[in-house]
């Protein structure tokens, strides 16, 4: 486990990634291998420029391999893999170099689009340097020349990966050992973006011209049963980053895109927000009442959207008054801003829920930005 430092400013402590909880233990693996001395910890570099010392909860040697391992801090990021067990057996091969593998816990690559080839295990590129490049740097330290056998481990690997998307990716068997910079950055949006565009790789390497992003894991289940033909690799949740997604779906080739959600967030899009986090943008409820006077709703009805306390309050009020049109505009309104934050190119269309999984309403959008921009080449 990491030592633990002085808290940051904002009382917010940073966490160690996977990577790099799997590169101290590789070390300190391997100088116990080298001196047949315990380790009780290892200091390594950080991709972020700093060293950070990590304490090794056990090191065990026998005659033919070190196995140390650490405790996973993921410090105030509620993570799932805090607390893991990250394990390095290093052991002397006859083959020159150092070879890397994964081993129980840690998942094996099974799909294309990933920054692992197929039948790898999934250590990401960036922890894969940080490990050889360490055991490199400690093999000079001690003028040694042989081969390095190292495998990383994760004895609850398999059960931690159920709470990832790992399987959804094709990772089988355990979870991705990852990181590019080394630390976890309490609550950070970076992992999580990163996350959607690795599910859209995978997804366009399948095959998937078709995705689906929703806004989390109800209005998911619900796209599920409005689009069943579609493969599960297709329905990807974008959470607040409406237009990153919408863009790397672009980026990537995707020929189109439905977006499912519920009225709070796609109140939000319908008004041009992309970035939807509550703290984003407040909804316009005087937007909503515009929509909801221009499809015929009472002066009355359009005050009590105008007055109301939250976005799904709107909807109750306007399914109530059988408003379908309402909804069905709300739904063009966004697919109209989607188009307009991405400059066309992508057919787009929209469905919004109710919180109990009634379909309010569903538009497919109007490519005129694309269209435009097609004539002019």
């Amino acid at each position: 486990m990491q030592k633990k430092g002085k808290k940051d400013p904002s009382d917010m402590r940073h966490g160690y990634t996977t990577g790099a909880c799997s590169t101290a233990a590789t070390k300190a693996a391997l100088i116990a291998l080298i001196t047949g001395e315990v380790q009780e910890e290892a200091t390594i570099h950080l991709p972020v420029g700093r060293d950070v010392t990590f304490s090794m909860e056990k090191c065990e040697i026998n005659e033919t391999a070190v196995t140390a391992e650490t405790i996973k801090d993921a410090g105030d990021d509620p993570d799932a893999t805090d607390k893991a067990r990250i394990v390095s057996t290093v052991s002397w091969t006859d083959t020159p170099g150092v070879t890397l593998d994964g081993g129980t816990g840690v998942g094996r690559v099974t799909k294309p689009g990933l920054p692992v080839p197929v039948g790898e295990a999934a250590i990401n590129p960036v922890p894969r340097r940080m490990i050889l490049t360490t055991v490199q740097e400690v093999m000079e330290e001690f003028q040694i020349d042989r081969g390095v056998k190292v495998v990383i481990s994760v004895p609850d690997g398999e059960e931690i990966a159920k709470k990832t998307l790992n399987g959804r990716l094709g990772i089988v068997g355990g979870i991705s050992i990852l990181g590019t910079r080394g630390i976890v950055v309490p609550f950070s949006s970076s992992a999580y973006m990163a996350s959607i565009v690795q599910a859209i790789s995978v997804a366009k390497s399948g095959g998937c011209d078709h995705l689906v992003l929703t806004t989390g894991g109800r209005s998911e289940k619900y796209a599920m049963g409005l689009f069943p033909f579609l493969p599960e690799e297709a329905f990807i949740e974008m959470g607040d980053f409406v237009g990153f997604s919408l863009k790397n779906c672009k980026k990537q080739g995707i020929k189109k895109v439905s977006l499912v959600g519920m009225m709070g967030k796609f109140s939000k899009v319908a008004q041009g927000v992309m970035m939807v986090h509550s703290k984003s943008a407040p909804v316009n409820f005087e937007f909503l009442a515009n929509i909801a006077r221009s499809v015929g709703a009472s002066e009355e009805l359009a005050a009590e959207v105008e007055g109301a306390n939250t976005a799904s309050q709107v909807g109750e009020l306007m399914a109530q008054a059988n408003h379908d049109e309402f909804f069905r505009q709300l739904c063009e309104a966004c697919c109209r801003s989607a188009y307009h934050h991405i400059k066309g190119g992508v057919e787009i269309e929209t469905a919004i829920y109710s919180m109990k999984g009634q379909l309010l309403g569903r538009a497919v959008g109007i490519d005129s930005i694309g269209e435009t921009n097609r004539n002019r080449g």
